[in-house]
């Protein structure tokens, strides 16, 4: 029932990403303003690291006991990933209830899915208790439908890149402007050290609105320590904490905006109850965010491979994302790596490929189940090929490739699924 719904949402609305605030402000008019009841609200926005650092601050609250709503987007597997009503994911009746109230409401007015999806979350959320609203933006930031909340508790703005430039612009300016769009007045924001060009904007966005702009490697920092546990420094704390459970170098700082953040709401503006650091060293430990770097140790495709063999996943789709992968492979040169690799026709397959081509011993590639917009396997090979690939060569589906990397009678190797969100939630559904 909740996929037919789903489905007709899809259709009546199309994917067809119009900017604006104006119908979803004109919708959450009619449901009585839902965003104006929500719990002290963090909106974090950014190109890559949204995400993590939101699982971050949602696993550093569960573990002080806080009820935490969360808010993001894509889902992978289910839909109703994207709603976490105080710690829990509605079920699927619950859920059927909440679309089809919004849509009624809409009484079929022109509107986007992630606009009806994202009233339905405000109203969730206005209608049961918690202690702190988590918001991920979808696209961009100034006009991105989350970008309602006129006086959030604090925003957070995660490494900036070239991304989605057939909306945002084609320049990096043009991009950090617009994830600059949901700073507030006087609200104080979180952001990654961020590169000169984007650092004059976010700067002279906040001079403009008299706010607080607390920078990584200015008002706090974060180094791995030689027993590989977290070192943060604050203005008013030093954390040492146990490494994040999830892989990659670049988590450490996803992590560290999340903890200034924490540090900022309960231990500056003491807004939130304390977190005390047992309940931080058990968020880093228990932290989850799938298809980030995600080591896949059972299931049908996991059973595919033979003893000493690894099968990874990882949803990064832009070439900030390949350049982080391309550091973390220099953690692995213990065996070859190869890849089964996807990506959508909206994305910059040649900036993702040139960082990461040569990396491979062999490529297979794949089109995306399901997805209008994926470039055809035969297209990603070519692409592959014209960065240098070694072994570049188009494949049936994901476990096709996974069967052909293996009968290369290569030593023990690890396979990284990689290009796509939307094929890393395929690849988590079949999976199991």
């Amino acid at each position: 029932m909740i996929d037919a719904v789903l489905d007709r949402l899809t259709r009546l609305h199309p994917k067809v990403i119009d900017l604006s605030l104006h119908r979803v402000l004109t919708l959450l008019d009619k449901l009585g303003h839902p965003q104006t009841r929500l719990p002290p609200v963090i909106h974090v926005a950014g190109t890559n690291g949204k995400g993590s650092t939101v699982a971050f601050l949602r696993a550093f609250f569960e573990a002080a006991g806080l009820r935490v709503h969360v808010y993001t987007s894509p889902h992978l597997v289910r839909f109703a990933e994207r709603i976490r009503i105080a710690g829990r994911i509605p079920d699927d009746a619950e859920l059927l209830a909440l679309l089809e109230e919004v849509e009624a409401v809409n009484a079929g007015a022109p509107i986007t899915f992630f606009e009806v999806t994202t009233a339905a979350a405000f109203l969730a959320f206005s209608r049961t208790p918690a202690d702190v609203c988590i918001l991920e933006t979808g696209l961009g930031g100034r006009l991105d439908a989350t970008n309602v909340v006129e006086r959030p508790a604090l925003t957070v703005i995660t490494p900036i890149a070239m991304d989605h430039q057939q909306f945002l612009g084609d320049r990096i300016e043009l991009i950090a402007a617009e994830k600059a769009g949901i700073m507030k007045r006087t609200v104080p924001c979180i952001v990654a050290d961020p590169e000169r060009k984007v650092n004059k904007v976010l700067e002279g966005r906040s001079l403009e609105l008299g706010l607080p702009l607390i920078k990584e490697g200015e008002a706090f920092f974060v180094r791995a320590m030689p027993d590989g546990s977290l070192l943060y420094k604050g203005p008013t704390v030093e954390w040492q904490l146990p490494p994040p459970v999830l892989s990659g170098a670049f988590q450490m700082r996803n992590a560290a905006l999340a903890l200034a953040a924490i540090e900022r709401l309960t231990r500056v503006d003491r807004i939130l109850p304390d977190v005390p650091p047992a309940a931080l060293a058990m968020g880093m430990r228990t932290v989850e965010w799938p298809a980030r770097l995600q080591h896949l140790t059972r299931g049908p495709l996991v059973d595919r491979l033979p003893a000493g063999w690894e099968l990874w996943l990882d949803g990064g789709h832009n070439p900030h994302a390949a350049e982080a992968l391309g550091r973390h492979f220099r953690g692995w040169r213990d065996r070859p790596v190869m890849a089964v690799f996807g990506m959508l026709s909206t994305k910059d397959v040649d900036g993702f490929l040139k960082h990461l081509a040569t990396r491979f011993h062999s490529i297979r590639t794949v089109a995306i189940p399901g997805e209008t917009a994926s470039l055809s396997a035969e297209a990603v090979a070519e692409a592959a090929r014209r960065h240098n690939a070694m072994d570049a060569r188009p494949a049936a589906d994901v476990a096709a490739a996974i069967a052909e990397l293996v009968g290369l009678g290569t030593a023990p190797a690890r396979i990284l699924i990689c290009g796509s969100l939307y094929l890393a939630g395929t690849v988590l559904a079949e999976n199991g």
